[in-house]
């Protein structure tokens, strides 16, 4: 004959089933952990491709701008001299004039000169050329930033490079974005070359500065660029007067898409991805801000990154 249950059993069979919920629900949060690891990865991943995607139209579109920029320049300095030899003529032909005073073909001479203005330009067509030379000039220097700011026309390896290049042409490359924001001050230290992957601190340094300027509320503010070099380390720093984050934001700020901006001003991955890139370089990127009074964002970077322990293949161990 069957008795019923003891309560010790049933109790039991509880406590069983209840610990196979809690290791269930435990189960389900790694994977949910897991699930948000591995989609935070797909996004980095996607926008690291799309800033490769960017560096490699930029360097393709300043390759095929520099071509003919190169021989305009080219042609604009043989113009020049010819314009001088022709004005050597032009001078000859004025003194000519004075020996043919009183005749026909001076008067005819003095009216062409009054109609086609020549005094004026002789003053003015220099001034034109040089105006224009400007011009070629700034443009070739455009192409040459955006060269060195995504060298993608060298192979991405660590390089030793020089932080101060890479600030420089970043900050020609986001000029338009700063300048009616801000005044840009340099206070560059002496810093040795650095072991890095130049195109990304530059990805680094391009987040810095127009988060920077976005943070300016006021109608003019100021953004100063510092560097430094302490012990084995390097450091730059993009301090801004803007308007600064809270406390409890400057926990969240390196977090992914987590942004403050507006909807459509921001994704929330440039703080995020660029945590990741000084990390890749065993750096530090830290955080100092005040409301009302202005943000600092400090990158610490090693001089020569640290040897990598070489892991064995499978085939190996």
């Amino acid at each position: 004959m069957f008795g019923q249950p003891t309560e010790n059993a049933i109790d039991t069979s509880n406590a069983g089933e209840a610990e196979r919920v809690r290791e269930l629900l435990r189960a389900n949060d790694e994977l949910k952990e897991l699930n948000a690891q591995l989609r935070d990865a797909q996004d980095k991943l996607m926008q690291s491709e799309k800033l490769a995607s960017i560096g490699q139209l930029a360097a393709g579109v300043a390759h095929e701008i520099n071509n003919p920029i190169g021989y305009i320049f080219s042609n604009f300095g043989t113009l020049e001299k010819y314009m001088a030899r022709l004005f050597d003529m032009l001078n000859a032909y004025e003194a000519a004039e004075v020996d043919l005073a009183g005749t026909p073909r001076a008067a005819l001479l003095k009216a062409l000169r009054e109609e086609n203005e020549i005094e004026y330009l002789k003053e003015d067509i220099p001034t034109l050329m040089a105006e224009s030379k400007e011009g070629i000039t700034r443009v070739r220097t455009i192409v040459q930033n955006l060269k060195d700011f995504s060298r993608v026309d060298t192979s991405q390896e660590w390089v030793m490079a020089d932080l101060h290049h890479g600030i420089d042409s970043t900050l020609s490359i986001v000029a338009n974005e700063i300048k009616y924001k801000a005044e840009v001050t340099k206070e560059y230290g002496a810093i040795p070359d650095v072991e890095c992957l130049p195109s990304e601190l530059n990805q680094v340094f391009m987040n810095l500065l127009v988060n920077a300027a976005h943070a300016i509320q006021a109608e003019r503010g100021a953004i100063t660029v510092r560097t430094g070099v302490r012990d084995t380390h390097v450091w730059v720093e993009v301090h801004d007067n803007g308007s600064g984050i809270s406390r409890e934001n400057q926990a969240r700020i390196f977090d992914p898409f987590f942004t403050t901006k507006p909807v459509g001003k921001g994704t929330g991955l440039g703080l995020s991805l660029s945590y990741g890139i000084v990390k890749k370089h065993d750096g530090q990127i830290e955080v100092e801000s005040e409301l009302g009074v202005g943000t600092t964002f400090r990158v610490v970077l090693p001089i020569v990154r640290a040897i990598r322990p070489v892991v064995p293949s499978a085939t190996e161990s």
